[in-house]
């Protein structure tokens, strides 16, 4: 099973355990919920830890490289990653409530609640999200700034993200089917699975073609802006959509993203700026998919989904997604910190969202990656050869990182 990738394992715990679900007597259903029910508590418990390790190491890298290019950067790719999560919010409005229409699971639900864990333990977190967020900004801030003047900050920053990278990886991750299969156990013992299965299956077909009109939308402006063919532009990077399906990772496709980035005509200077940073900070494609299949179970459940809910959620999940590439699976994992504290998900809405984005993961990434390009053909046309000038060895170190 070590061998498989995050996504088979997911897929197989899914499947195994809807069809678990259909004959475990309850006692056995209740050992699964009792590991769910704690590692729920482990996951609330380093969601603030994963915030502040990621995404303090990831303000804090930013330095002060490049002044000018850097915030036109940061500012376009958070503006397109906020544009396209609410878009998808827009678009989800205006055809989900369809889908979802006439379901009503507040029986099934109250079936659930009999499903209980044997035993439960609490394990209350260091502090709360919105605290972490904070604290992430002001400590990566002070030390992008002072990191010439104390480089034993950033080196203690860059530890810190190393513990939190390997607590993702070697714990979450890894116990991420068993909670998963432990879910999808319980909903298919009390009914819940089938249907759930059944409104996803097209709202996921809806996502898909977001996600094409997203890569057209981005390539388009793109290439209105550098007066070239925006479907040329598009087709070029081909290769480095089809590495990012294979790899679900934005970090693990920067060299093909730059080499087919430079092919559309990008500067190197420019190429080897934007495109690490842009796979640290421009999400659109997962923050597409977060906020359409959040929008769904707010449907379902008859949660709160107005249009200013969803505008906190966005600007906030547009924020955490920073903390994301690199990690499997690293963009949900993030954003269950305002799933939870903005949305009002609880464990279970958590573990679907999971499931769900996980099931989808490695075209998000690809959308993600395809349109870092966009962003890189822009800011070559208003910088020009000016990044080579002003930093040739900064250039390069960001390529070979």
């Amino acid at each position: 099973m070590k061998k498989l990738g995050l996504l088979p394992r997911v897929l197989i715990a899914i499947v195994v355990g809807v069809v678990f679900g259909l004959f475990l007597p309850l006692p056995v259903v209740r050992i699964f919920s009792t590991f769910n029910a704690l590692f729920s508590e482990f996951l609330n418990f380093s969601i603030p830890l994963i915030i502040l390790g990621l995404v303090m190491v990831a303000i804090a890298s930013l330095g002060n490289r490049v002044g000018k290019m850097l915030l036109v950067t940061v500012a376009i790719a958070y503006f397109d990653t906020f544009f396209v999560g609410m878009v998808s919010y827009f678009t989800g409005m205006a055809i989900f409530p369809d889908i979802v229409s006439g379901i009503d699971l507040s029986g099934k639900l109250s079936q659930g609640a009999s499903v209980q864990p044997y035993f439960s333990l609490e394990i209350p977190p260091i502090f709360d999200v919105m605290t972490a967020l904070v604290l992430a900004f002001v400590m990566g801030l002070g030390i992008a700034l002072s990191k010439g003047k104390s480089p034993i900050f950033y080196g203690l920053s860059e530890e810190f993200k190393n513990v939190v990278e390997l607590l993702i990886t070697g714990a979450i991750v890894p116990l991420l089917p068993l909670y998963i299969f432990g879910i999808f156990l319980e909903m298919s013992f009390t009914g819940q699975a089938f249907m759930l299965m059944k409104i996803f299956s097209g709202i996921v077909l809806i996502i898909f073609v977001m996600h094409v009109a997203v890569l057209l939308y981005q390539f388009i402006v793109a290439g209105i802006v550098v007066r070239k063919n925006p479907f040329r532009l598009l087709w070029n990077m081909m290769p480095a959509y089809a590495t990012a399906l294979g790899t679900s990772s934005s970090a693990a496709t920067i060299p093909f993203t730059l080499k087919q980035t430079k092919i559309n005509g990008v500067s190197d200077g420019v190429a080897g700026f934007c495109i690490p940073l842009c796979a640290t900070i421009h999400m659109a494609g997962s923050c597409m998919k977060i906020v359409a299949c959040a929008l769904t179970i707010c449907l379902i459940k008859d949660y709160p989904a107005d249009l200013g809910l969803f505008v906190h959620f966005v600007i906030i999940l547009a924020i955490v997604a920073v903390a994301s590439p690199g990690v499997p699976g690293g963009a949900i994992m993030a954003a269950l910190a305002p799933l939870a504290s903005v949305l009002g998900f609880d464990a279970t809405d958590q573990a679907l969202m999971v499931s769900l984005y996980i099931a989808m993961d490695s075209f998000g990434t690809a959308c993600n990656v395809t349109g870092d390009c966009a962003i890189a053909l822009i800011i070559d046309k208003m910088f020009g050869g000016k990044m080579e000038e002003a930093s040739p060895e900064t250039a390069e170190q960001n390529t070979e990182s």
